[in-house]
């Protein structure tokens, strides 16, 4: 029996991802079976690539280009991960690096707010790492919007499912606070999982303090986070609603990416979740993160314009 390749959109970054050689194997077809599952396929992913130049355009510009197609809720989770791998690829190639990942949607709190469900993962990237004392533009985001969060500085590759507690705290090099950075804003209505995943969770930016604490020194349930603009207090909440604490937050990204042929590699940054919903910065702003065991971040968001 003799088999074709059908024609498809190259993914050569994609070439190491469990995810990838799954999607791949289903363009080998024999001939016999006709040339419309390739037609397909063909189509599946110039969809894709399509709103992986949508979703890049809209980061660099904050506004989306042209019409609303196709809709993103139409696609699958597994397709918006691929979204997200191809955002990825276009924004190394215009010089960006990826330093680590964040889980989003890991608290009832941001759940309610977003109108979501599950939790979700994406890339950090710099040059958009800033470090304590930087003074942003609020004005530069799409409805500018913080979180507190642990930022976990990770030792080791890990690679696995259900990876023990103490091998995850293990592998913390070193915890600090840090002030995680949103264009909170969908572009779709209303807001989706699919959505949420290929804006790498509206992720744009993150401030880290630079107080660093040892992770045996934390119980990573018991902390309070705090946030304060212009010394009042906004919201507080225990590290146990993330997830039941941020190292389940840690573990279920390590299971996620293991599930997509991929790990979690040495020196990256991770960003567990927040306990608390997303604070707007629509003025210009002193915004204080405390979290108990961590330390205090304070930074000042201006127009500068």
């Amino acid at each position: 029996m003799k088999f074709q390749l059908n024609t498809a959109p190259p993914l050569e970054h994609l070439s190491g991802c469990l995810q990838w050689q799954q999607l791949k194997g289903q363009f080998w077809e024999p001939l016999d079976e006709g040339l419309a599952v390739g037609s397909h396929w063909s189509a599946v992913f110039e969809k894709l690539d399509l709103l992986a130049n949508k979703f890049t355009q809209a980061f660099y510009e904050r506004n989306w280009s042209g019409e609303f197609e196709p809709p993103v809720s139409d696609i699958s989770i597994a397709e918006a991960y691929t979204v997200q791998d191809l955002i990825a690829e276009r924004r190394v190639q215009r010089g960006e690096e990826v330093v680590g990942y964040k889980v989003g949607c890991t608290s009832e709190a941001i759940r309610s707010q977003f109108g979501l469900s599950e939790s979700i993962s994406g890339r950090l990237f710099s040059p958009h790492v800033y470090g304590e004392g930087a003074e942003l533009n609020w004005k530069n985001y799409v409805n500018c919007a913080i979180e507190p969060e642990m930022v976990f500085t990770i030792g080791v590759d890990l690679y696995g499912t259900n990876l023990p507690h103490d091998q995850l705290i293990d592998s913390i090099e070193c915890v600090s606070a840090g002030i995680e950075l949103h264009n909170f804003r969908f572009w779709f209505a209303p807001p989706t999982s699919q959505e949420l995943i290929c804006s790498g969770g509206i992720q744009a930016g993150i401030i880290v303090g630079d107080n660093k604490v040892s992770p045996k020194q934390l119980s990573f349930e018991h902390e309070l986070f705090s946030v304060r603009k212009n010394g009042e207090l906004i919201t507080e909440a225990s590290a146990s609603e993330i997830m039941g604490g941020p190292i389940h937050s840690l573990r279920w990204l390590v299971d996620s990416l293991t599930s997509r042929g991929s790990c979690l590699k040495k020196g990256s940054l991770v960003i567990p979740g927040s306990p608390v919903g997303l604070t707007c910065i629509d003025q210009d702003t002193e915004v204080s993160v405390e979290i108990a065991g961590v330390g205090v971040l304070v930074s000042h968001f201006k127009d500068r314009a």
